[in-house]
Parts: structure tokens; C-alpha cells; sequence
């Protein structure tokens, strides 16, 4: 009896995958979640894995300079209907068998640790389903599911926070010590990580193998070197940000309040400006409005007399280009008309009697 599965059913990926090679079936085992991915079978050998999280044959090759990204999609456009595009990049001369094997095997194993690594998983397998890249190897999937929990124990063993193999990596802003060795890899990784790039980026950026950039990642991490990410909360409560109401009035407002003492001294404070409400009882009265040179202020609420309230003097305005009146230009600047040689000579001839 052959695999039969729901829509999206909850399973281990692993032992799922041991389930369809033990009845030689044909097809694509979907793994969903974060960062998911996809296993091919063939008969019950696995021929391809890809994830979201790993770099494939294609990002591999073209990145690490070893494919033109022309002849890559020159491949793409020919044989993805047929699935022989591995095929035609070694028949045209482009790679050698053991080149493409060795680039399809580290993709497989690559993918497989993103996708077959959750203990529990929603999982779709579509019967039928094959790769565009065609059969370049068959890997026993055990020899597979292996090498995933041995890659899981050395990464636990070296940092044990798998959030680190998915998340956006920032460097720490200061180092741990005054003197740290680093690596080649671990350079360029440490380089390139702003805060924004996952470990698959870092990977597709440099032409790496995802897993070799993941391992160094758990290893910086471990010296304090790069930022753990941040646990987001289960319900994260919305902030609401406090409106005000009501209508906005001048709150201050500089009044000039005489002081009997001295007159001459004008003495400046703060009061409270008061908007009165309209009236809308009585219709408006149909009087003619008095020429006023200034918009009127706001009323003064105070318990002594009536303050005067203080405006500032407007500045006068004049067009745009034209010239300042001669109050405010000021005189010219005096002419210059060259240099006294009568006074320059009694000049010198004092200085030599003082010899």
C-alpha cells in the first residue's frame, strides 16, 4: 500500500522519507513550516533536495563564478520541460560529470538539513512529481536522513540555538576581547553580515555551501561575535498611541504688565490665552466689518484690569531683487586712492635716524 497523506499532515519528514524509499515510489516530499522545503525521490532513491534556506545547483555554480549566468539560463530554457538540464550542461561541455555530482550531492545535503531536520513538520507528498535538473545522483535515503542528524549534532554541538541557521545575522558591536583568529570564511562572513542578509544569503552572496556558512555562523556565535536573534513574543500586545482632543489654542501668550515702581521698565509674562466659545442663539449681526491692519487676538482672562498685549513689530517687506533704502544700506565704503609716497619717505627717514 502506498504513502497516502492529507493535505499539510503532521509527521516527521524523516521517518516519512524512509516510509516512500521502502516502497520505491516516485515523487516530491513538501516539507512545509519555516524554512521548509522539498526531497525528490525516484524510485526510492533521492535525486534532488532544495529549501528556501539553502542555495541550489544553479546559485551555486553561477555565484561561485563557475557558470555564466547566461549559460545557466541558456540550460534552464532548454531542458527544464524535459528535465535534462544536468544532461545538457555536460553534454555541451560546460561541466564534467564529477563536477555537476559533487555540486548536486552538497546541494542535496544541504537542503535536506533545513527540510528533514524538525522533529515534526506538515508534510505533502506529490506522487509523479520530478526535478527540472533530471537524475545526476540517486542517494539512499537513509545514508541521507543520517547525515542530517549528524550535521544537527555538530551544530548543537558547537552552539546549541538553531534560530541562528534562518535568521538575519548582525555583527556584535563590540568584540568579546581585545584579540580574536578568525577564519577565511568567517571573515567574509562577518564582513557581509548587515543586519538584513540570512545565512542562505550570506551563502548565495559568497558562492558557499549553506551548511559550511551555518557551521561558522554557530561558531561565531558561540565567541560573541554576531547578535543572537531576538525571541519574538506569543501575543505581542498593539500600542496604542495617545491622540489629543479638542481644539489647539494658543497656551501662551506674552503680555506687558507695568510695573508701578518703574515705568520705564516694562515687565514680561506668560497669560493664559482663553478662545470664547461662539454663540449660536442669536443670528449674526449684518454690521460692517472695521478695517483692522492686524488679525485680532484672543481675549485676556485675568481678575486685575485689562493688560495690554504685546505684538511684536512687523517687519517691512520689499520685492524680491530690489534694493535696500538708504537708511538701512548705510553709507558707502570710502574710496581708496592709492598709496602716500610723500608720507612713506618721511616714513623710512625716520627709521633711519633712529639707527
Amino acid at each position: 500500500m502506498g504513502v497516502v497523506l492529507t493535505a499539510s499532515m503532521t509527521v516527521a519528514p524523516g521517518s516519512l522519507l524512509t516510509q516512500v524509499a521502502g516502497e520505491r515510489q516516485t515523487g516530491a516530499l513538501v516539507v512545509g513550516g519555516h524554512p521548509g522545503g522539498a526531497v525528490y525521490v525516484l524510485e526510492g532513491r533521492v535525486i534532488y533536495a532544495e529549501s528556501p534556506a539553502a542555495p541550489g545547483v544553479g546559485e551555486l555554480l553561477t555565484a561561485s563564478g563557475r557558470l555564466a549566468g547566461r549559460t545557466w539560463q541558456n540550460a534552464l530554457d532548454l531542458g527544464t520541460s524535459t528535465a535534462q538540464v544536468g544532461r545538457l550542461l555536460v553534454e555541451q561541455g560546460h561541466l564534467t560529470r564529477g563536477e555537476l555530482e559533487m555540486c548536486v550531492l552538497g546541494a542535496i545535503y544541504d537542503a535536506a538539513y533545513f527540510a528533514l531536520s524538525p522533529a515534526a513538520a506538515p508534510v505533502d507528498f506529490l506522487a509523479g512529481a520530478t526535478h527540472w535538473l533530471g537524475p545526476v545522483v540517486h542517494v539512499d535515503p537513509e545514508a541521507v536522513c543520517h547525515e542530517v542528524g549528524r550535521r544537527v549534532r555538530i551544530l548543537d554541538g558547537i552552539f546549541p540555538d538553531a534560530r541562528i541557521d534562518t535568521a538575519a545575522i548582525a555583527p556584535a558591536t563590540r568584540p568579546p576581547r581585545e584579540r580574536i583568529t578568525l577564519t577565511a570564511l568567517q571573515w567574509e562572513l562577518l564582513v557581509h553580515a548587515d543586519g538584513q542578509r540570512t545565512p542562505a544569503d550570506l551563502a548565495l552572496l559568497l558562492g558557499k555551501a549553506g551548511f559550511a556558512c551555518v557551521q561558522e555562523l554557530r561558531r561565531m556565535a558561540a565567541m560573541g561575535l554576531i547578535e543572537l536573534p531576538e525571541t519574538p513574543a506569543p501575543n505581542p500586545d498593539l500600542v496604542r498611541l495617545v491622540r489629543g482632543r479638542g481644539t489647539a489654542v494658543d497656551a501662551q501668550r506674552p503680555v506687558v504688565v507695568p510695573d508701578p515702581a518703574d515705568a520705564a521698565v516694562p515687565v514680561v509674562t506668560a497669560a493664559r490665552a482663553v478662545v470664547p466659545a461662539p454663540d449660536r442663539t442669536e443670528p449674526p449681526r449684518q454690521t460692517e466689518p472695521a478695517r483692522q491692519t492686524e488679525p485680532p487676538g484672543p481675549s485676556v482672562a485675568d481678575d486685575g484690569p485689562t493688560q495690554p498685549i504685546y505684538r511684536p513689530a512687523r517687519l517691512a517687506r520689499r520685492k524680491p531683487g530690489a534694493k535696500l533704502p538708504k537708511e538701512v544700506a548705510g553709507e558707502p565704503p570710502p574710496v581708496h586712492h592709492g598709496t602716500d609716497e610723500v608720507l612713506l619717505k618721511r616714513i623710512r627717514t625716520a627709521l633711519r635716524a633712529l639707527r
